[in-house]
């Protein structure tokens, strides 16, 4: 499970992600989430990420019938959410290579400080 700080700021992107594969609805993107390795991720976590973003105008939402109970909301990207996933991806890229260079510049700094013994095994 990923620590929910480490989360904090990274779900909306995420959520844009998924709803850009196809409209989507809430507890389908909590499973999507937890398929991709997030995690249980709670439905109250997610449903106010997801209003903030049609607040804002990334995401549009529409009722449709469920073929096993009452209507669904679902989610579909608009072309501001899509211009708003590019930026994520870019930055999330960047942060993470940043992050990666970090720690392995630590593992090196490990390594020389244990006389070739690798601490972060």
């Amino acid at each position: 499970m990923i620590p929910s700080q480490m989360l904090k700021g990274t779900l909306e992107g995420c959520i844009l992600a998924i709803i850009s594969k196809q409209e989507t609805y809430g507890y389908g993107i909590v499973e999507q989430l937890a398929e991709y390795g997030f995690g249980k991720i709670a439905e109250g976590t997610i449903y106010p990420l997801l209003l903030r973003l049609e607040k804002n105008k990334m995401i549009t939402a529409r009722y449709k019938q469920s073929e096993i109970g009452p209507k669904r909301k679902y989610y579909s990207l608009t072309s501001l959410g899509m211009e708003e996933l590019q930026n994520f991806t870019v930055n999330y890229i960047k942060l993470s290579q940043a992050v990666s260079n970090l720690l392995d510049d630590m593992k090196g700094g490990a390594v020389d400080e244990q006389k070739g013994k690798d601490s972060f095994k």
